[in-house]
């Protein structure tokens, strides 16, 4: 054998097992809490990771439990993300839309000034979003996170949406505004029909957000019943004397059941819209 063959042969074995440690690496939390969902009890640590004994117990007792208001939970966070989605979705794809679409005078300053705003965390400004949201008396409502999260969504979509937008000709959009079509029936009935996996990708991240976000919605929610999944959640675990883990276990595993049905059966327009939204039109 070659020292050729050697070395490619080599360095297959490398990627192979760098590969399979980090399949391992990424599958391995995953199932740990899917198995402790289903181990009796509410410790932490077990002896073996596939539970002796299963038991549906732990679900059961999230949505009948007095203490613990899960269902409520589950439908504020189910609302609060829809809703950021199919605003958030709106307001990136209008954006992106006047960017990609029209020259004026202050496009170059506004696609640097998202391009800036984009680079900076957002916890960055919570304290300022926290004041200007007490003025406005919206402390502890589910509108304030919508605003919040909505608003936000056109600084990390705007620049894919638009490399997307790019790649449409804009020899259809010629050929409708001779037929007498105006910019907004060209953006319906043209642009939001071609632009399907751009949307999905776009109403994906954006559910997904809100969906999991715990900083923000433990800041501004005070009322319990108002709590998202994920502030409910970490009450759970939180102080000396309430860390049901195993039950935590279980709600994190009805958390990602959505998210991940989504992806599945969204998968190929996910793909087809980040890879079209990076691409140079």
């Amino acid at each position: 054998m070659s020292g050729r063959k050697i070395a490619n042969l080599l360095r297959l074995s490398v990627s192979y097992i760098v590969l399979i440690g980090l399949a391992i690496t990424a599958l391995y939390p995953a199932l740990w809490i899917l198995l402790a969902s289903f181990r009796p009890g509410k410790s932490l640590y077990s002896k073996t990771l596939i539970p002796e004994h299963f038991t549906f117990a732990h679900y059961t007792e999230l949505f009948t439990s007095p203490v613990y208001m899960f269902g409520t939970w589950y439908a504020n966070t189910l609302k609060i993300a829809i809703c950021s989605m199919l605003i958030g979705v709106v307001l990136t794809l209008l954006t992106s839309y006047a960017v990609s679409r029209f020259r004026f005078k202050a496009r170059k300053t506004a696609l640097s000034t998202v391009l800036i705003l984009g680079m900076f965390p957002g916890f960055m400004s919570m304290i300022a979003i926290y004041l200007l949201l007490k003025e406005f008396h919206l402390l502890d409502t589910h509108l304030a996170l919508i605003i919040v999260y909505a608003a936000g969504a056109p600084l990390g979509g705007t620049f894919i949406a638009k490399g997307f937008l790019d790649t449409i000709p804009r020899s259809l959009d010629e050929a409708a505004r001779i037929d007498g079509a105006s910019n907004f029936g060209i953006f319906m009935r043209i642009i939001l029909p071609l632009s399907r996996p751009m949307i999905t990708y776009m109403a994906l991240t954006q559910f997904v957000g809100p969906w999991v976000d715990f900083i923000f919605a433990r800041l501004i929610l005070r009322s319990k019943e108002n709590w998202t999944v994920a502030v409910g959640m970490w009450d759970m675990v939180n102080g000396n004397q309430n860390t049901n883990f195993t039950l935590f276990a279980a709600g994190a595993v009805l958390i990602a059941v959505p998210i991940m049905i989504l992806f599945i059966f969204l998968q190929r327009l996910l793909v087809d819209g980040l890879t079209a939204g990076a691409s140079k039109g």
